[in-house]
C-alpha cells in the first residue's frame, strides 16, 4: 500500500503527448514568447505592491538586499527548473517533474501546492490591481464605494482577523472574470494580450526610473538598515531576511513558464531559455526600482496597495500627467500577471485531471478552441471568490511559503533523477550537482523559517485539505494505479 503511494511515471513515457492533433493544445510559443510570458508573470504585484509592504514593515531601504537574497534562491531553483523542463518537456511543470522523479503522492502534494500558489498569487495581484484602479479614479475625482472597493476581511499579526466593513472587492472580481474569458479563447489570444501588456509594463518601469532618479533624497536611505525593534524580523538584519521571504512572491512567474510545455514549439530548448531569460531581466528591474522607490519617499509610508503611486504623487502636482500614464500602465501590467498565473493554473488542473487525480472533466479540451474548458471555468470561479474576500497581505505571505516549498522539491527532483537516471540526455544541465540543488533546498527551507507562524499554519491547513482530497478521491481514480493493478492481475 505504501509503495503504491510512490508509483512513478516512466521518464520517457510522456515526452510525446498522445493524440495531440485531435485532443491536445496548440503549440504556438517560442523561446522569445516564453521570456515575454515569464516577464509578464514576474513583474507585477512584487514590484508594484509587495515592495512597499516589505520595506515599510520589515527591512526599510534594505529591501534592495532582500531582493538580492531572494534572487539568489531563484537562481538555484531556476537552474533546476531549466534542467527538468528540458528533460521532461510535458505539461504540468513541477507537478509532472515530481511524478517522474519522486512518485504519485509527492506529485500530488506539489500539484496541490501549485494550485494554491497560482490561485492565491493571482488573487493577490488582482487585489493590487484594484488598489491602483481606485487610486487612478480618485485622481479623476471618482471614488469607488468602500463597500465594493476592498476585501471584507483583514488580518494583522498578533491581532487576528477582523471585518473591514466592505462587502466585496468588485473591481478585482471583474478583472478575474474578464481574464477567464480571455483564457477560454485560447493560448494565442492570451499570448498576444500578454505581449502588449509586457511592452507597456517595461516602458512604465523605464519611465519611473527616468523621472524618479532626480527626485531621490538620499536622506530616505538613512539608516539603510533600520535598527531592530526588539523582535525577529522587525527591521535590522533579520528584517532583511523576513522581507526576502515576502518579496520572494515577486519572483513567482519563471516557474509558470514550465507549465506551458505543451503550448511550446520546442520545449526541450525553449523552456530553459524562457525560464532563465525572464528571471535575469526581472531581477535587475526589481533591484533598481526598489532602490528608487525608497529614495523618493520614506519607507514608513509605503505600506499601501499602491506604493509606486505614493512615490509618483510625492513628486508634485506638475507630474500629474506622468502619474496618470504610469498608473494606467501599471494596471495593464498587473492584469498580465493575473492572466499568466491563472493560465498556469489551468494547465496544472489539466495535467492532474489527465492522471486521474482530479475528475476527468478537468482534462476536457474544447474541440475548436483547444482550451481546457472545465479547468478554465473552475480556476476563474475560485480566483474570483479569493480575490473578492481576502486581503493582499495574507495571500502574499502564503504564496511565498508555497513557492519556497515547491522550489525545494524541484531542486530535490534534479538530484534524485541524476542518481536514478543518469543515462538520459539533458539538453540543459545544472552545473555542480549535487551542490547547487542542495544549496537551493537549504536556502528555501531557511527562508521558510523567516516567515511568520501564521503562514505555517496556513500552508499546513492547505496541505491537509489536499490530503483529504487525495485519500478520498485521487487514490481510487489514479490512472497509474489502475494500470499498475491491472498489470499485477495479468
Amino acid at each position: 500500500m505504501v509503495k503504491k503511494l510512490f508509483l512513478r511515471k516512466k521518464l520517457q513515457a510522456d515526452f510525446v503527448e498522445i493524440d495531440e492533433e485531435h485532443h491536445g493544445l496548440k503549440r504556438h510559443l517560442g523561446w522569445l514568447q516564453l521570456i515575454v510570458i515569464g516577464i509578464g508573470a514576474i513583474i507585477g504585484a512584487g514590484i508594484f505592491v509587495i515592495t512597499g509592504t516589505a520595506a515599510a514593515l520589515y527591512s526599510g531601504p534594505a529591501v534592495v538586499l532582500s531582493f538580492v537574497v531572494a534572487s539568489i534562491i531563484c537562481v538555484f531553483a531556476g537552474l533546476c527548473y531549466a534542467e527538468l523542463s528540458s528533460l521532461i518537456p510535458i505539461a504540468g511543470g513541477s507537478y509532472s517533474y515530481s511524478y517522474v522523479a519522486l512518485g504519485e503522492l509527492p506529485a500530488w502534494i506539489i500539484g496541490w501546492s501549485l494550485t494554491g500558489q497560482y490561485l492565491f498569487s493571482a488573487s493577490t495581484v488582482a487585489s493590487g490591481w484594484s488598489g491602483y484602479l481606485a487610486s487612478l479614479l480618485n485622481d479623476w475625482g471618482i471614488q469607488i464605494p468602500h463597500q465594493f472597493g476592498g476585501a471584507p476581511l483583514h488580518y494583522e499579526i498578533g491581532m487576528g482577523w477582523s471585518l473591514t466593513g466592505a462587502y466585496l472587492n468588485l473591481p478585482a472580481v471583474i478583472l478575474v472574470l474578464l481574464i477567464g474569458f480571455t483564457m477560454f479563447l485560447g493560448i494565442k489570444a492570451a499570448a498576444r494580450l500578454t505581449n502588449v501588456m509586457v511592452v507597456i509594463k517595461l516602458a512604465t518601469i523605464a519611465l519611473f526610473i527616468i523621472i524618479g532618479i532626480p527626485h531621490i533624497d538620499t536622506a530616505n536611505w538613512t539608516p539603510f538598515i533600520p535598527p531592530n525593534l526588539g523582535h525577529f524580523g522587525d527591521f535590522g538584519v533579520s528584517g532583511i531576511f523576513r522581507a526576502a521571504g515576502l518579496v520572494f512572491f515577486a519572483y513567482l512567474g519563471f516557474d509558470t513558464v514550465s507549465t506551458l510545455a505543451q503550448d511550446t514549439k520546442n520545449p526541450a530548448k525553449d523552456l530553459p531559455r524562457g525560464i532563465l531569460g525572464s528571471l535575469v531581466i526581472c531581477t535587475l528591474a526589481y533591484i533598481v526600482v526598489s532602490a528608487i522607490l525608497t529614495g523618493i519617499v520614506s519607507y514608513k509610508i509605503l505600506n499601501v496597495a499602491d506604493p509606486i503611486a505614493v512615490a509618483l504623487n510625492a513628486m508634485g502636482p506638475h507630474y500629474f500627467w506622468v502619474v496618470t500614464i504610469v498608473k494606467i500602465a501599471i494596471l495593464a501590467g498587473l492584469a498580465s500577471v493575473v492572466l499568466v498565473q491563472l493560465l498556469g493554473q489551468t494547465r496544472i488542473f489539466l495535467a492532474i485531471g489527465r492522471d486521474g487525480l482530479l475528475p476527468k472533466t478537468f482534462a476536457k479540451i474544447h474541440s475548436k478552441l483547444r482550451t481546457p474548458v472545465t479547468a478554465t471555468l473552475v480556476t476563474t470561479i475560485i480566483a474570483m471568490i479569493l480575490t473578492g474576500i481576502f486581503p493582499v497581505e495574507i495571500l502574499g505571505q502564503l504564496v511565498s511559503m508555497l513557492t519556497l516549498f515547491i522550489f525545494s522539491i524541484v531542486c530535490l527532483g534534479v538530484w534524485v533523477l541524476r542518481k536514478t537516471h543518469p543515462e538520459f540526455e539533458r539538453p540543459f544541465k545544472v552545473p555542480f550537482v549535487p551542490w547547487i540543488p542542495l544549496a537551493g533546498i537549504v536556502c528555501c527551507v531557511a527562508q521558510m523559517t523567516m516567515l511568520p507562524l501564521v503562514t505555517w499554519v496556513q500552508i499546513l491547513s492547505w496541505l491537509i485539505v489536499g490530503f483529504i482530497i487525495y485519500f478520498t478521491f485521487s487514490i481510487k481514480n489514479s490512472k497509474i494505479r489502475i494500470e499498475h493493478t491491472a498489470a499485477e492481475d495479468d
